[in-house]
């Protein structure tokens, strides 16, 4: 289930609710009882990176056709 992050308006406390999906634009009411909150947008990070691998062609590539017509 996804967490979303919440902000109080009122006593300036930032909280975390698991709440499905369908749920996320659902009012929300902080730990203190207030209901003046607001849905922070959340930044994901994703590590990793890529790498060529050896069946994979050398050379440019990518964009929106191959990288031929971006040029």
């Amino acid at each position: 289930m996804p967490r979303y992050e919440y902000r109080c308006r009122s006593c300036g406390d930032t909280f975390e609710l698991s709440r499905p999906m369908a749920e996320s634009a659902a009012p929300a009411v902080c730990p203190v009882g207030h209901d003046d909150t607001v849905k922070l947008l959340s930044a994901v990070a994703v590590g990793g990176s890529a790498k060529s691998g050896p069946a994979a062609p050398s050379g440019g590539g990518g964009g929106c056709c191959g990288g031929g017509c971006c040029g």
